[in-house]
């Protein structure tokens, strides 16, 4: 079985630039946004966006962000017509750029003259393996808080699918992922929700102690400390599941679609802020993007009642502790229960 779609992700790597380099990041992007905004200002007046091509646009920039900044304008005017740009960015197409072990190589500015230039970044070995062997699409340099991003779209090719097994992923917040395969019903824990919830409230603790001391900077400094240790954590979870899947000779994931579950939520208090500090949407992804890099299909299923019915008798139970029962006999955790029937689901 072959998978029909291949998958496009966006890989988000740390930049190291020197103190020249910073200053011309800073030019750059500074000047795309506001020719940017010109273009859309014309085009706001003009009642239609101008046709125009990089010798159009005075300004020192390399003739390859000319055309990024024309078509990134002419896009968001389509979008959402007249609208003013304000954080700064620069983009090249994947002719204008290139990936190395430890550095991001791109045109910019040099003695009034464009010159590709190495950037050094930190490229873990698992992604540039993926940046190395996929076709690249645009490269986007952002400022995020005090450091400088690249984002590199990259489109992950299909690849055959030979597993048998389908492999059930339930996700929660106390645990944050369970996994059970359909035949044999291995199962597997993953993550620990309560250190999650220690990290949580460790730094929500911090925020609120230095938000009392007005110090802005280094509360961006701990969100921004905060936000990699749970992508990190998320990253190590979605490769764990990922493996498990392949050892377990499963060629399906089903996860829990639970797109608009913050709006739809009963939860209340604690609860209900816990899960809105749950990064499930993210997890998901990671779990979709690396399960496709091995020829794994993923596929969303309805998580509503999976984990009420029993796998045996298919009555519904509720529970209000991790341990369910059934009438019929059958017993079992209650987050495997749900891993279970999410994996039966047709």
């Amino acid at each position: 079985m072959v998978q029909e779609k291949p998958l496009v992700k966006t890989m988000k790597l740390k930049l190291k630039p020197t103190k020249w380099q910073v200053k011309e990041l800073n030019r750059l992007s500074k000047e795309y946004i506001h020719q940017a905004n010109l273009l859309v200002q014309q085009a706001v007046k003009e009642d239609s966006f101008p046709k125009v091509s990089s010798k159009d646009i005075d300004a020192s920039l390399p003739s390859s962000i000319k055309n990024e900044l024309i078509r990134y304008a002419k896009t968001k005017y389509k979008q959402y017509g007249n609208c003013i740009f304000k954080k700064r960015t620069a983009s090249w197409n994947n002719q204008n750029f290139s990936v190395n072990e430890d550095s991001i190589s791109f045109p910019v500015i040099v003695n009034k003259k464009t010159k590709k230039t190495a950037f050094q970044a930190i490229i873990p070995k698992e992604t540039y393996e993926t940046l190395s062997t996929n076709k690249l699409g645009s490269l986007k340099i952002k400022k995020k808080g005090f450091h400088w991003m690249a984002y590199i779209s990259v489109t992950i090719e299909p690849k055959e699918c030979l597993g048998t097994n389908t492999l059930g992923v339930d996700l929660g917040i106390l645990c944050p992922a369970v996994g059970v395969v359909s035949e044999g019903g291995e199962t597997k824990f993953f993550g620990n929700g309560r250190q999650n919830k220690f990290i949580r409230r460790k730094y929500k603790q911090l925020r609120r102690e230095l938000g009392k001391k007005k110090k802005v900077n280094a509360i961006k400094r701990v969100n921004d400390k905060e936000s990699r240790i749970m992508q990190d954590i998320n990253h190590k979870i979605s490769r764990n599941i990922v493996n498990f899947a392949m050892e377990n000779n499963c060629g399906t994931i089903k996860l829990e679609n639970l797109s608009g579950i913050r709006q739809t939520s009963k939860a209340r208090g604690k609860n209900k802020a816990n899960l809105h500090s749950w990064t499930f949407f993210e997890l998901s992804s990671f779990i979709e993007y690396k399960a496709r890099e091995v020829g794994i299909l993923v596929e969303k299923i309805n998580p509503e009642y999976t984990s009420q019915t029993c796998p045996s008798c298919g009555e519904r139970n509720k529970t209000k502790t991790r341990n369910y029962s059934c009438d019929c006999g059958y017993r079992s955790h209650r987050d495997r229960v749900g891993a279970l029937n999410i994996a039966l689901t047709t």
